[in-house]
């Protein structure tokens, strides 16, 4: 399937930015109960005219609100979906463990850190239906301040649709509700159709959904966890596709001018911890040729990410963001070292399609590994790093293709 899109910009990023320190107290005061609303946003308004400002200065013209209004970068849609409940004390069993190798899936060892209770997490308890859009809030706030020609280029992140899945597995849904997986995704499918659609009507162009569960795919450990239990790893990354392809499918009529984009990361939880490693080389193919998604924002900063040898599997209709420049320490990467490894990644993605290595060029994009604050806390550098990195990408852009 391939659509008619407004490309990406040269120079990306991934939509998180380091929270100042006056959002942050106000969140906590707001957790508290010391502020209201009104003044927690008042608050926040501000700080995202302060990151729209960083942003422009530095030169991108792909334009995010930072995710200041969220916790975590999951945050703003499965919560306001009607049949699912927040759970404050999880029990540990509902998460996903192997006896040989338990905490398999690489994210839940931080999830069930001995020394402390289970993170709270939220599961389906009823019908999913969609009654109420979390984002279109923060959309239509970002959306007035920047002209209506630049709405196009504004960057809105989404949570990944199996996001608790892989976590849970068949505990995240209620079995006297939905009798297998399937029927679960189905509804989650249809709710984020409503969703992309609230969106779309609102001016959206150009959403990303971020989602390092598929990275997770690439791991050794996970997948001999889920082997070691009678899982089939292939099978269930089908599933997930299927379940995309399901959120996705009304894109060609209703919304022909969405841009989605896809992005994979191998953790990026608070002070700069990753979760896993291994290169995209085991789900490639799928990944690339059965995701019907334009975009895909790969992490490819350090080795943990692999080679770039996957990058022959991605068809000519589709575009890659590398994400070259780290975004969970200061220390600033070489720029000549950079643009090398750009023009290595299109030689190899030229090899696979039979094309010229300029026209692989013509379908890269560059941007940090991931954002700088997936999680409040965000990432170990100052804003002022976080500055300097964002224009880091921005002059590799205008190196390579003149252009940002």
């Amino acid at each position: 399937m391939t659509f008619k899109l407004n490309p990406p910009n040269r120079a990306e990023h991934l939509g998180s930015l380091l929270r100042p320190e006056d959002l942050l107290k106000a969140r906590t005061r707001f957790d508290k109960k010391e502020i209201t609303p009104e003044q927690l946003k008042e608050i926040e308004d501000k700080a995202i005219i302060d990151a729209v400002n960083m942003q422009k200065e530095v030169g991108l013209k792909t334009i995010s609100d930072g995710e200041y209004r969220r916790h975590m970068f999951f945050d703003g849609f499965f919560e306001h979906l009607e049949g699912f409940t927040y759970i404050e004390d999880p029990p540990r069993d509902i998460f996903k463990v192997c006896l040989i190798n338990w905490k398999y899936v690489p994210d839940i060892a931080a999830f069930l850190a001995e020394d402390t209770k289970p993170a709270a997490t939220t599961l389906c308890t009823g019908k999913i239906k969609h009654v109420k859009s979390g984002y279109l809030p923060q959309f239509n706030e970002l959306k007035k301040l920047v002209k209506p020609e630049e709405v196009k280029n504004l960057k809105f992140t989404l949570a990944a649709p199996e996001w608790y899945h892989l976590r849970h597995g068949e505990n995240a849904y209620d079995k006297s509700v939905y009798a297998n997986s399937e029927e679960y995704f189905n509804d989650i499918a249809a709710a984020y159709r409503t969703e992309l659609e609230i969106l779309y009507d609102a001016g959206c162009r150009n959403v990303q959904i971020d989602d390092p569960l598929l990275a997770y795919f690439c791991a050794q450990p996970m997948l001999d966890g889920m082997e070691a239990v009678g899982e089939d790893p292939d099978a269930l990354l089908d599933s997930y596709i299927r379940l995309y392809n399901n959120c996705l499918r009304d894109r060609e009529t209703g919304l022909p001018e969405l841009t989605v984009g896809l992005h994979l990361c191998r953790g990026n939880f608070r002070h700069s911890i990753h979760f896993s490693e291994g290169g995209y080389d085991h789900i490639a193919v799928k990944l690339f040729n059965e995701t019907n998604v334009d975009v895909y924002y790969l992490e490819y900063d350090t080795e943990r990410a692999g080679s770039f040898e996957p990058l022959k599997h991605v068809p000519k209709h589709k575009t890659v963001v590398l994400g070259l420049i780290t975004s969970k320490f200061p220390d600033l990467e070489d720029l000549e070292e950079l643009k090398q490894r750009v023009y290595s990644a299109a030689e190899i993605m030229a090899q696979g399609n039979a094309e010229s290595k300029e026209e692989a060029l013509s379908r890269i994009c560059v941007s940090p590994q991931c954002g700088f604050a997936s999680h409040s806390e965000g990432n170990l550098l100052s804003a002022e790093d976080m500055k300097k990195k964002l224009g880091l990408v921005v002059s590799l852009a205008e190196s390579i293709w003149g252009t940002s």
